[in-house]
């Protein structure tokens, strides 16, 4: 049947919402038959839904994962309201959960401390006299899982994984990136405007003149301004092997001498002899920084970020001003979320195996997991077949991809053993008492797998997350049991929308383990080059044909997509489109030809995919992403893979002259 008439059915069956009986998984009333499915495909299934959406005053974007996170979100406010007024064990997840809420959304105590809980802080750094103090407050803060000028996590040992070891990363800035320093362009400077507002605002807050409040914006920013230059781009920061610099201890003393690593570590009580660090020339810099820049400038700048650090968690005043930054500037949000929802979201952040728990044990079915199990296995057969029949690389070399993809470790929806929080203590009247206690226990829990053995089955998200990861040091493939539902996944599905929603996740996940930084692991997790020399340079030339396309995308005005930025999502999603549809072949379904509501198995497939990036998103925080998000817009999810598969032009008849259409021999094949 002609997809016009194919629509045209569906649209008059007019199916109902997600969730609701009779769904047919197929959201016609979205879709825009204005539009040819090869002029742009993304409009074509989500066109008349893009026409009409509005995006809340509360939120930077809408769309089918902000429909599923707010379907998510209610489930977790019911569990989060009945654990916060029922009597619990002390101890318990639920006294732990519960009190911890319940004190985030005791406004009226909250609102009468004011800054009265920093202010024990903003005493030591008022102390200040030299480097020494100023690393030794560092060191105190890190122990409260807050970094300021050194940015300190464990993790694995990229060329020896299954060994833990200190991580140091560039940090120090307030403005979302270094770029945004130097950039010229209206939007940044009405950003950078902003921000130093917002720097004299805070200390306005605390009773500063404003006069003194500019002084003190002005002699951080240009500190700040001084860090970013040693900083590398988001860009450079995708290349690994640059960003790995294991070091002696001992070494590092010598080349940054007013650091003190030996007395940094000492303080935190770690024992280690050697660190990864992975951009020197930033601490080479604040080793000089430390040096030269006054006390004073230290004093004015480590008070404003403990300031802003803490000020969601303050009086109205702080929270207030901290969302007219960090939110209204940056993303174009217009209201601040209602207190009960940013309360959850710190539940989250600081109880989340807690909460997690709370949430699969009502949430979450073993059917659920099963059938999620089977369809990773099922891509993984396809990936394999896939790797075997490609005519761009060798045997030996084929070889060890499917060596690797057989070595994937396979986590959904929720860890085997959760995180135990008995070391926190929660007290319902004490907040900002809570949120320490819970970042004391973090520092404890992270900074004692320095020199341990990685514990393989760890989590890295919470089980309601609405995401999914591969972490190359672990080849692990991780799917939380939030992103399990529709429109990624409905048990009641049919295998098309599952294999076109879940299934390009899983298959995106999948290939980020081969894609430009994947790649360069091996299948136990190490930095390690296993592809031949000549295999290696063609795999290469695929990353910047990826590249050079997506930076032809125009999202703004004439700002583009960062090809460069975004070729590891990219990759990933051309991969996982291809490897889920091969998939879907294997199914009854995807070689049957049998019409549901006048479509094939092969259009839901690719409208089932369509729909699971439906979007709308406000301009300053889609220009926020372009500068800092790996991932390309939700129009170039759809169609940059779409344009590169040649089932897709076959399921809908994309000819010479449509817009989306290439010829055979420029689409891009990878995996």
């Amino acid at each position: 049947m002609p997809m016009a008439a194919a629509l045209a059915m569906l649209q008059a069956c007019n199916t109902q919402t997600a969730g609701v009986s009779g769904q047919k998984f197929i959201e016609t009333a979205n879709m825009d038959s204005s539009v040819k499915p090869g002029d742009n495909f993304f409009l074509f299934i989500n066109g008349k839904w893009l026409k009409t959406a509005t995006i809340p005053s509360t939120e930077t974007s809408i769309g089918a994962g902000r429909e599923l996170f707010n379907r998510t979100k209610e489930h977790l406010k019911g569990i989060l309201d009945s654990v916060s007024q029922a009597q619990n064990t002390k101890g318990s997840i639920g006294q732990q959960v519960g009190d911890f809420y319940a004190s985030g959304l005791d406004s009226a105590t909250i609102e009468k401390l004011g800054y009265q809980p920093v202010k024990p802080y903003l005493d030591k750094i008022a102390a200040f006299t030299d480097a020494k103090s100023i690393l030794q407050f560092e060191s105190d803060m890190q122990k409260t899982e807050h970094s300021y000028i050194i940015a300190m996590g464990a993790g694995a040992d990229l060329k020896n994984s299954g060994m833990n070891i200190a991580n140091f990363g560039q940090t120090g800035l307030g403005l979302p990136d270094r770029d945004y320093y130097f950039k010229t362009d209206a939007a940044t400077v009405a950003v950078q405007k902003a921000y130093i507002s917002y720097i004299i605002k805070i200390f306005t807050l605390t009773g500063v003149d404003s006069v003194t409040a500019a002084k003190k914006a002005e002699s951080i920013y240009a500190l700040e301004k001084q860090m970013a230059g040693s900083h590398k781009t988001n860009v450079e920061l995708r290349d690994v092997p640059a960003n790995y610099n294991k070091l002696a201890v001992t070494d590092l003393d010598k080349k940054t001498p007013v650091i003190s690593w030996s007395g940094f570590f000492g303080s935190l009580g770690i024992k280690a002899d050697s660190v990864n660090v992975g951009q020197p020339a930033y601490y080479q810099k604040l080793n000089d920084l430390l040096k030269s820049v006054p006390a004073d400038t230290w004093k004015s700048y480590y008070a404003f970020h403990v300031l802003d650090d803490a000020a969601p968690s303050l009086s109205s005043a702080f929270v207030n001003a901290s969302f007219e930054y960090h939110n209204k500037t940056l993303s174009g949000q217009q209201q601040i979320k209602p207190r009960w929802e940013r309360i959850y979201a710190s539940t989250d952040a600081n109880l989340g195996d807690a909460l997690g728990q709370l949430y699969v044990n009502k949430y979450f079915t073993a059917d659920a997991k099963s059938r999620v199990l089977e369809l990773v296995n099922n891509l993984q057969t396809a990936l394999e077949s896939r790797i075997g029949n490609l005519d761009w690389m060798s045997d030996s070399t084929k070889a060890k991809a499917k060596d690797k993809l057989h070595a994937f470790l396979k986590k959904i929806g929720y860890p085997d053993k959760w995180r135990d929080y008995s070391k926190v203590t929660i007290d319902r009247n004490k907040y900002f008492d809570n949120l320490m206690s819970c970042n004391k226990n973090e520092f404890a829990y992270q900074s004692a797998k320095i020199g341990k053995p990685v514990d393989r089955m760890e989590w890295g998200m919470t089980a309601p997350t609405i995401n999914a990861y591969y972490n190359p040091t672990n080849n692990e493939i991780v799917f939380p049991a939030g992103i399990l539902q529709f429109p990624f996944f409905d048990p009641t599905a049919d295998d098309a929308v599952n294999y076109g929603g879940i299934g390009m996740v899983i298959g995106h996940e999948m290939t980020h383990g081969f894609d430009d930084q994947g790649a360069q692991f091996d299948k136990e997790g190490n930095l390690k080059n296993w592809w031949s020399k000549d295999d290696y340079t063609k795999f290469q030339a695929k990353a910047k044909q990826v590249s050079r396309l997506y930076s032809s995308f125009v999202v703004l005005d004439s700002l583009h997509v960062n090809g460069d930025l975004t070729t590891g999502e990219n990759m990933a999603d051309v991969g996982g489109v291809a490897i889920a549809y091969a998939a879907f072949k294997m199914t009854k379904e995807g070689q049957d030809t049998t019409t549901i509501d006048g479509l094939t198995p092969d259009q839901r497939f690719f409208i089932s995919l369509g729909q699971i990036w439906r979007s709308k998103i406000k301009d300053q925080s889609q220009r926020l992403r372009i500068f800092e998000d790996p991932h390309s817009p939700a129009m170039y999810r759809v169609n940059g893979p779409l344009m590169n598969f040649t089932p897709f032009y076959k399921a809908f008849n994309v000819q010479p002259g449509d817009k989306m259409y290439l010829a055979d021999s420029a689409r891009i094949k990878i995996w």
